[in-house]
């Protein structure tokens, strides 16, 4: 049966907005019902824009422990208000700031993504500076990065001050590692303690010793490495692992009642 549901959908917090009248009639409603109306183990939200959320928003985290899983996608895009205003994002630094503390403090545990771009028309030395500090700030466990390519028939195809790909090239490697750094922080902080994780795929068996290796994902959407004996069939399977430890940006993990360790 299904294990974890996920909801997603473009602009996925403006749900309802178009369906007045019904009884999920925004997100937070909606996934109140699908929490009470169902028995799926886990839900977890896709990408949400930081101002689509409704007042209360993260009290649903309160209401459903160990289902609604903590992890929120909040695409940023840039770190600094001038390059927020270029893109248009109806959002600003201090903005974003306050959302992602409210969700911290409302949300045990929570893990918090997000996308960003670099390299936008306009971008000084100043701006990429002031943006990769806060980026670091914001101690993203992951992000989705995009060096800034032209489309045709948008507004910031025209945009002057356009950013050399090599210049692109070095603020990626840049907010690369910026982000690679707070992830493994984010990572280490779990180390030693246990969580629900769901295997996905099939084992891989494994040269050196006897078993086989699999991959599965914390309900904060952490990855997680385990090697099982070759009798043990992880597919699917949703269950509590021991989290050992950090490599790269994998956590091994154990199985306690099996008494296994990952690779």
């Amino acid at each position: 049966g299904v294990t974890e549901a996920v909801l997603t959908g473009v602009h996925l917090g403006s749900y309802g907005r178009d369906l007045p009248g019904t009884a999920a009639s925004d997100l937070k409603e909606l996934v109140a019902a699908l929490l009470t109306d169902t028995d799926i183990p886990r839900l977890r939200l896709s990408s949400l824009e930081p101002w689509e959320l409704a007042d209360g928003f993260f009290d649903l985290w309160a209401r459903w422990p160990g289902r609604l899983c903590p992890h929120l996608h909040l695409p940023l895009q840039a770190g600094t208000d001038r390059q927020l205003r270029a893109m248009a994002r109806r959002c600003t630094t201090a903005s974003f700031r306050r959302l992602v503390a409210d969700a911290r403090a409302a949300i045990p545990d929570l893990i918090v993504t997000t996308d960003l771009i670099v390299g936008f028309p306009g971008e000084s030395e100043a701006n990429f500076a002031e943006g990769l500090a806060f980026v670091e700030e914001m101690r993203f466990a992951h992000a989705h990065l995009f060096p800034f390519s032209a489309r045709e028939g948008t507004a910031a195809a025209a945009f002057a001050g356009t950013v050399s790909k090599e210049i692109k090239r070095r603020r990626l490697q840049q907010t690369q590692a910026v982000v690679a750094a707070t992830g493994r922080a984010e990572r280490a902080r779990f180390a030693g303690g246990t969580r629900s994780v769901l295997f996905e795929g099939e084992g891989k068996p494994l040269a050196d010793q006897p078993g086989r290796l699999w991959f599965g994902l914390t309900d904060n959407y952490l990855r997680v490495a385990t090697v099982a004996p070759e009798t043990v069939d992880l597919h699917n399977v949703l269950m509590p692992i021991t989290l050992d430890g950090v490599e790269g940006d994998v956590m091994h993990g154990r199985l306690a009642s099996i008494g296994t360790f990952a690779a």
